[in-house]
C-alpha cells in the first residue's frame, strides 16, 4: 500500500508499524494474534490502522443505529485502503445513566485517550452524538493527538401526537405541566410518551446533543453538513462511509486535532453556538475542549459573541416551531454558517483539508423561516448571556432567547432549597409560600455538590402556580439544565455552593436582582451580613470515600473552567510518551 499523493508520511512511519513491522518476538505476537482473528497480512501491511470508537450500547437509544452504522464506517475505511479496528467505548446515555452523565464525561474522555494511546492505531473515527459523548470523545482525541474525525449520530425524526409535532424534552416539560394542571388525561400522557421519540437518533430540538454535534462540525472536526443529517436518513449512511474514507487520507496527511483546533476554531464554534440558539451546556464543554487544546477561551469570549451574534436558527426551544429535521432540509449548518460568514474566521482548517470558508462557499438556504437572515433573527442577541455579581463572582449563565422577556430584568424574594429531594417534596404543596415573582433557588447541585452537576436547573413551577396559568418564573442554581429546556433559568453559578460559594449564603426571603441587559446577578444583602453568614457556614460532608467519585470530587474544576479534571488539562504536565513495546 502506498501513501496518497498529498501524504506527508510513508508506510514505514505509520504508528501502527511499531506493533506490526519489527522482526522480533513481540511483533510476531501482534501479527499472529491478528491472524488468529482471521486477518491476513495483506489486510494491514503498509496500511493505516483506523480505530473506530463506538459508543453503541443497549442502554443508549440515541446510538442504537451505531450497531450497524459502524459497518458503514468500516466500508469507507476499506475503500480508502485502511484497516478498521472497532474499539467499544463507554456509552453515556442521557436517558438512563444516573445520577448524571456529566459525572462520567471525563471518564469517557480518559477511556478514549487511553484506548487510542495503548492500541496500534494511526487515526480514529469518533462515533458519538448523545450529549456528553461528543465533548468526551473530542477531549480524549485532543489529548491523544492522533488524526481524528467525528461522526455525529444525527437527530431522531420529529415526534407526533394527535397530529401535533412533538419536540424532545421541550414538549415533555410542556405537557407535564399541562398534566399537573389537569388539562390532559393519563391516557394522553401515555400517548405522548409513545410519540415523542419515534426513531433512533438524538434529541431533535436544539438541545445539548444537536448543539455539540454542530459545534464539532464548526470546529472543523466533522465533514461539512454532517451534524444535522437525521439519523434515519440515507444521507447519514453515506456520510458514515465518507467519514471512513476521509480519515485514511488524514492519516497520510498527518492532519491532527492540534492543526485544526486553534483559538479561531473555538471562536467560530462560539459564534455558531450563539446563532443556532445553543444549549447552555455548550459553555462548559467548549471551555474544557479549548483548555485541552491549549487555547485561551473563557466566559468573556461567550459574552462578546452574545452581544453581536443574533439567533437565526428558528429551532425549538429558542424558536417557536421547527426541529432539526426541518433545519437539515432548510440548508443545515453550512447554510447557517454562510449567513454569518462575516462573523467567522474563514481561514480555519478543517478535517477536509480545506478551510471553513471553502467548505461553506455557496451553501444555500431553502427555507428562510427555519434559517433566518441576520436582519430577520428570532432573537437580536446571542442565545446565551453570562451574568456576574455578588451571587456569582465567577459567572453564571442564562438563555434569554428561551425565557419570558419580562424576567430579563427582575427582583424577587428567594425561596431556597438545599437539595433536590426537599424541593421535590415541597413544590406541589398547596400552602407553599410562593408567587410568580419568587426566585426559586436550588443549591448543592454543582460539580461537587450534585455530584456531577445534574440537569436540575429547570426547577418545576410550583403546582399552585401552574394551576393559575403560570408557565415561567426565575429559577437559580449551581446545576445545569437540559438543552431542550426553556424558561428564566439561571445556571452554573460559580463558585458552587457546596464549596462555600456565595450561593451557600442566600436565605429564603433575601431579595434577588437580575438584569440581563447589564449582565448582573446580585442578592441584596450587605457585605457585613454576608461576612457573618460566611463565618457561620459549615462545609458539607464528603460525597464519596472511595472509587471514581472520590477521584472526581478531588479533581473536578468549576463550571466556568469547563469541569475538566485538573490533571487532564494540557498545562498540568508534560505530554504522555508513546507506550513502550517490549
Amino acid at each position: 500500500m502506498t501513501a496518497k499523493k498529498n501524504a506527508t508520511k510513508n508506510a514505514t512511519e505509520l504508528r501502527s508499524a511499531r506493533w506490526f513491522a519489527p522482526d522480533d518476538l513481540r511483533a510476531f505476537g501482534h501479527r499472529s494474534r491478528a491472524m488468529q482473528m482471521g486477518f491476513a497480512p495483506e489486510e494491514w501491511v503498509g496500511k493505516p490502522v483506523i480505530a473506530i470508537l463506538n459508543t453503541w450500547s443497549e442502554a443508549q437509544p440515541c446510538h442504537m443505529h451505531f450497531k450497524t452504522r459502524v459497518d458503514d464506517v468500516k466500508r469507507g475505511i476499506l475503500q480508502a485502503g485502511g484497516f478498521p479496528m472497532e474499539l467499544p467505548a463507554l456509552s453515556l446515555s442521557e436517558s438512563f445513566l444516573k445520577p448524571t452523565t456529566m459525572l462520567y464525561r471525563n471518564l469517557l474522555a480518559m477511556d478514549a485517550e487511553e484506548l487510542l494511546r495503548g492500541h496500534p492505531v494511526d487515526g480514529v473515527v469518533l462515533m458519538g452524538g448523545c450529549d456528553k459523548t461528543t465533548p468526551a470523545l473530542l477531549l480524549g482525541a485532543i489529548s491523544a493527538g492522533l488524526p481524528a474525525i467525528y461522526m455525529p449520530a444525527g437527530p431522531m425524526l420529529r415526534g407526533n401526537w394527535k397530529g401535533k409535532v412533538l419536540g424532545s424534552g421541550s414538549d415533555a416539560w410542556k405537557y407535564w405541566d399541562e398534566r399537573r394542571a389537569g388539562k390532559i388525561s393519563d391516557d394522553d400522557w401515555v400517548d405522548v410518551e409513545a410519540g415523542i421519540a419515534r426513531s433512533y437518533g438524538t434529541c431533535m430540538t436544539m438541545g445539548t446533543a444537536a448543539t455539540m454535534m454542530a459545534i464539532a462540525e464548526t470546529l472543523g472536526m466533522s465533514l461539512p453538513g454532517a451534524s444535522s443529517i437525521p439519523a434515519a436518513d440515507a444521507n447519514h449512511i453515506r456520510m458514515a462511509s465518507e467519514t471512513g474514507r476521509r480519515i485514511v487520507d488524514m492519516v497520510w496527511e498527518d492532519l491532527t486535532p492540534k492543526k485544526i483546533l486553534t483559538r479561531d476554531a473555538f471562536l467560530n464554534a462560539i459564534t455558531v453556538a450563539m446563532a443556532v440558539g445553543c444549549s447552555t451546556n455548550a459553555i462548559i464543554h467548549l471551555i474544557a475542549m479549548a483548555r485541552r487544546a491549549g487555547q485561551d477561551v473563557g466566559l468573556d469570549d461567550f459574552e462578546r459573541a452574545s452581544r453581536k451574534v443574533p439567533v437565526i436558527a428558528n429551532i425549538r426551544p429558542s424558536g417557536d416551531k421547527y426541529l432539526m429535521e426541518d433545519f437539515f432540509y432548510a440548508g443545515g449548518l453550512p447554510g447557517l454558517m454562510e449567513q454569518i460568514r462575516g462573523s467567522l474566521h474563514l481561514d480555519a482548517l478543517t478535517v477536509t483539508g480545506k478551510t471553513v470558508g471553502e467548505n461553506i462557499k455557496g451553501a444555500e438556504i431553502y427555507n428562510d423561516d427555519v434559517i433566518r437572515t441576520v436582519k430577520n433573527p428570532i432573537y437580536a442577541e446571542g442565545a446565551l448571556a453570562v451574568l456576574k455579581g455578588n451571587l456569582a463572582p465567577d459567572g453564571c449563565v442564562i438563555k434569554p432567547s428561551a425565557c419570558a422577556p419580562k424576567f430579563l430584568k427582575h427582583t424577587g424574594p428567594a425561596l431556597v432549597f438545599d437539595d433536590y429531594p426537599s424541593m421535590k417534596a415541597a413544590i406541589d404543596r398547596d400552602d407553599l409560600d410562593v408567587t410568580e415573582d419568587t426566585v426559586l433557588i436550588l443549591r448543592n447541585a454543582g460539580p461537587q455538590g450534585g455530584p456531577g452537576m445534574p440537569e436540575w436547573g429547570m426547577l418545576p413551577i410550583p403546582k399552585k402556580l401552574v394551576q393559575q396559568g403560570v408557565r415561567d418564573m426565575v429559577r437559580l442554581s449551581d446545576s445545569r439544565m437540559s438543552g431542550t429546556s426553556y424558561g428564566a433559568c439561571i445556571l452554573h453559578v460559580s463558585p458552587e455552593s457546596y464549596i462555600g460559594g456565595p450561593l451557600a449564603l442566600v436565605k429564603t426571603g433575601d431579595m434577588i436582582s437580575l438584569d440581563v441587559d447589564k449582565r448582573t446577578i446580585d442578592m441584596n444583602v450587605s457585605d457585613a451580613e454576608l461576612a457573618k453568614r460566611k463565618a457561620a457556614w459549615k462545609k458539607p460532608e464528603a460525597r464519596y470515600e472511595r472509587g471514581y467519585g472520590w477521584m472526581f470530587t478531588r479533581h473536578i474544576k468549576q463550571a466556568n473552567e469547563g469541569c475538566d479534571f485538573d490533571f487532564l488539562e494540557t498545562t498540568f504536565g508534560a505530554p504522555v510518551a508513546e507506550p513502550s513495546i517490549y
